[in-house]
């Protein structure tokens, strides 16, 4: 992957994108702000998506998203920095392809917008850790809440 590959894919999914500086691109996607950021020298790019302030977080929620990490985040992770839960990808800049990094992005959205409730990346799921049972418990309460038979 290059830079000029990278943009040329993120302008075709949001032509609105900035380029704060050469290398890095702020743009949004499903009504979500996408932080890309590479470094040439360390081989490496990231893509980050601000979740909420940690302050705010629901008692449990930290426990929940290392759960999430480990079977439903897929190759994207949760991860917190300067007070905020971040959606987040790394990954070899040289070794990136068209598709995985399109994936990529993705994955990562999908985690900042299921955040609070599948806590998944939308892609699969690995079926050894909690969030399987975690799930399906979440979806019998809010349909109890909700007042529909179950």
């Amino acid at each position: 992957m290059t830079l000029v590959r990278m943009n040329e894919i993120i302008r075709r999914l949001d032509p609105k994108t900035k380029i704060p500086q050469p290398g890095s691109w702020q743009l949004t996607i499903s009504e979500r702000p996408v932080v890309i950021v590479t470094d040439i020298r360390a081989n490496r790019m990231r893509i980050l998506s601000p979740i909420t302030k940690v302050e705010t977080l629901p008692e449990g929620a930290f426990q929940r998203m290392m759960q999430a990490n480990f079977d439903t985040a897929l190759d994207a992770r949760y991860a917190v920095a300067r007070g905020v839960v971040w959606a987040t990808f790394i990954h070899p800049l040289a070794a990136l392809h068209d598709r995985q990094f399109i994936s990529a992005i993705g994955q990562t959205v999908n985690l900042s917008l299921t955040f609070g409730r599948t806590f998944s990346s939308g892609a699969m799921s690995f079926g050894g850790g909690d969030s399987r049972d975690i799930i399906r418990k979440q979806l019998i309460e809010e349909l109890q809440k909700k007042g529909l038979p179950i």
